[in-house]
């Protein structure tokens, strides 16, 4: 055995071969690429990954800035799945991995000849995981689909929008961040696992379920008898303490004082004391204190409510634009912010924070990968010629 394959189950160093594409699995991977593990984007050779060619592209590389963000840090392997020599090339990859990831449709790795129960005999330890749109089992398997159709399946999106008002665009694709995060979460679940077992295992996440993963509350409020309404809950613009009110330069803050505590100092630091008894009326047009408050936040420009409530404890914060939001303090104190994408959200008093590498290439290091499987260059360059690799 290659002692890079004893090394990885060692445990020493964990593999993981990410053959997904676009966005979702990608983000999952780089999780594993920020924290350590080798990851190794394995693309179809000519256009690779279309998420390199989406713009805005790096003037100097061509290089799209969001494909940049999500494989910062991993190898690049060219690789034609659907020849034998590119599945048998696969097959050796997997006897010396931790982790697979892919995000095809159900059984689209199973018709190449490459799905679970081929690569786990070629490896009992592998930690196989398939992140798909609708998940492997339902009628909805072999549909396409983007983030905005999983979150109006999923009833996120009914939630979203105004009282009386058609629903609206969230502004990041959740389906797709938090199922690439319960991809990460069932793989990490997986591997410690095999620590008891030394089985690997499949893991299968989808992008639907993320979503719905994030209905918690309204699924409660449903099972409950008391079903949501668009723009009329508590936390979806229902009540006047926790609500977007526009300020008088055309800005917004958010306003969050749902426990009483919270709600008193507001109405202490707006000097609206007769506010108190109406923290959770409804916030619909001509309720008076709705109108109340609209009318207060208007009578300031959104700067000088941030430096009325500065040091007041009223979860009463602005809304900022991206670049705002970059800029300021309590975001540049999270030390996320880089030229290769934002950095992990965590830090550990027991390693240091990642430093990323840059993004591979399309099929930089899939000379040095092959080498450590026996190929040679006279072998590396045939393969080349006939678009293997």
């Amino acid at each position: 055995m290659a002692a890079w394959q004893e090394q990885n189950r060692s445990g020493v160093t964990k593999r993981l071969l990410d053959l997904s594409r676009l966005f979702p699995g990608p983000y999952c991977a780089r999780i594993f690429a920020d924290w350590g593990f080798e990851v190794i984007k394995i693309e179809p050779p000519g256009g690779g990954d279309w998420a390199r060619h989406v713009p805005p592209l790096d003037a100097s590389s061509g290089q799209g800035l969001l494909f940049r963000a999500l494989n910062r840090g991993k190898k690049s392997l060219s690789l034609n799945l659907k020849s034998d020599q590119g599945r048998a090339i696969l097959l050796q990859l997997v006897e010396g991995a931790d982790v697979l990831l892919e995000g095809f449709r159900p059984g689209v790795m199973a018709r190449l000849g490459v799905g679970y129960e081929a690569l786990s005999a070629a490896n009992p330890g592998l930690v196989y995981c398939s992140l798909s749109g609708y998940g492997p089992r339902g009628p909805y398997r072999d549909r396409a689909g983007h983030d905005l159709n999983y979150v109006g399946l999923a009833g996120l999106l009914d939630l979203t929008g105004p009282r009386d008002g058609p629903p609206v665009l969230l502004g990041a694709p959740v389906a797709d961040l938090s199922g690439a995060l319960w991809a990460a979460v069932g793989i990490l679940l997986a591997l410690l696992e095999r620590e008891q077992t030394g089985q690997g295992q499949r893991v299968d996440a989808s992008l639907l379920g993320g979503a719905l993963s994030c209905m918690s509350p309204a699924v409660a409020q449903t099972q409950g008898g008391e079903p949501l309404e668009r723009g009329a809950g508590d936390l979806t613009g229902g009540v006047v303490c926790y609500n977007i009110y526009a300020t008088a330069d055309g800005g917004y803050v958010t306003l969050s004082a749902l426990e009483p505590a919270f709600w008193a100092a507001f109405c202490g630091a707006a000097d609206r004391e007769d506010l108190l008894d109406q923290q959770f009326a409804p916030a619909v047009d001509g309720e008076p204190a709705y109108e109340s408050l609209r009318a207060l936040f208007r009578t300031r420009s959104r700067q000088a409510w941030i430096e009325a409530l500065q040091g007041v404890d009223a979860c009463c914060e602005p809304v900022y634009t991206v670049e705002e939001a970059l800029a300021s303090p309590p975001v540049q104190a999270l030390g996320m912010a880089s030229l290769q994408g934002l950095l992990p959200p965590l830090h550990f008093s027991g390693r240091d924070a990642p430093s990323p590498q840059p993004a591979p290439a399309l099929g930089q290091h899939t000379s040095e990968l092959l080498a450590q499987l026996g190929y040679d260059a006279p072998m590396v360059a045939r393969l080349q010629e006939e678009g293997v690799v």
